[in-house]
């Protein structure tokens, strides 16, 4: 499997936990009141996913275009 396949399986794997920490922060929103104490380790478990998400986006990207 060359790197750009190995980058593309990886980038749908991080895709699909982005998307599902999305919909934990989503979840975690309409239930406000409860479960307020867990608003930044949500929050920062979907950023931190988005982030890697980028940067592996962008490393794809510099594969592709060298």
């Amino acid at each position: 499997m060359s790197d750009i396949d190995a980058l593309k399986a990886e980038l749908k794997k991080l895709s699909a936990k982005a998307i599902q920490s999305k919909m934990d922060l989503h979840d975690l929103s309409e239930e406000l009141p409860v479960n307020w104490q867990s608003i930044l380790a949500v929050a920062q478990k979907a950023y931190d996913a988005f982030a890697e998400l980028e940067a592996k986006r962008a490393a794809l990207k510099s594969i592709e275009a060298a």
